[in-house]
């Protein structure tokens, strides 16, 4: 039995959704419900069914290890704009972060001030990407680094490390940890959005952003 597509005058923001309908995993993939279906049936796309029904569904880790296995674009999924998580216990930091990122439309952000927050919401906030702080108040960066490293369905979530008291033989360290990029406190926004541009694959806007400071 099929589930019901999603009715296209109620269009579902998939980009957040944990759980997929056959219907809506046919929908990200740009295939029809029944090769869906048959996928799940043969066991090369797994999942669960509805207790006391034949209704079939896809945990996101699942759908996006079958998209990635068959080279079916993501974009559907994620959607445009990008999610940024930005932890640092500088209130100041914060409030820069929320301000220069968060106007900028390609971007949505989320802060938090510690190891613990971030961990809780690197899972929730599906972040993109994360600019983190290497000294933190209750444990530092790098062991936060190190257990989104550790979860698969987190492989690709960019990092970022910044931080102001750092020797220059500990950025390798840090590098080893799992991050993709590290900045020195302080820092030109300006350069920092161009590490984020690349990392996240989009078009430069540096020259729209000369103006600002």
């Amino acid at each position: 039995m099929a589930d019901p597509n999603p009715s296209s005058n109620q269009p579902v923001d998939l980009s957040r959704k944990r759980i997929f309908t056959t219907g809506e995993a046919a929908q990200v993939c740009n295939v029809s419900q029944q090769t869906i279906i048959r996928c799940f049936d043969s066991g090369r796309l797994t999942g669960f069914r509805v207790p006391g029904s034949k209704f079939r569904r896809i945990p996101r880790e699942e759908l996006i290890r079958f998209m990635k296995a068959n080279d079916i674009p993501l974009d559907a999924l994620e959607g445009a704009t990008r999610r940024i998580l930005c932890v640092d216990d500088d209130p100041k930091i914060i409030e820069l972060f929320s301000d220069i990122l968060g106007d900028d439309p390609r971007f949505e952000v989320e802060t938090c001030a510690n190891g613990y927050d971030a961990g809780l919401m690197t899972h929730s906030f599906r972040p993109h990407l994360i600019v983190l702080d290497y000294m933190l108040p209750d444990i530092n960066g790098n062991v936060v680094c190190q257990r989104i490293r550790e979860r698969e369905e987190l492989a690709d979530t960019k990092i970022i490390f910044i931080s102001g008291v750092i020797e220059p033989g500990e950025v390798e360290g840090l590098m080893k940890s799992g991050a993709d990029d590290f900045l020195q406190k302080p820092f030109d926004l300006d350069v920092l959005t161009a590490r984020i541009e690349a990392l996240l694959g989009l078009e430069s806007r540096s020259g729209e952003s000369n103006g600002r400071r």
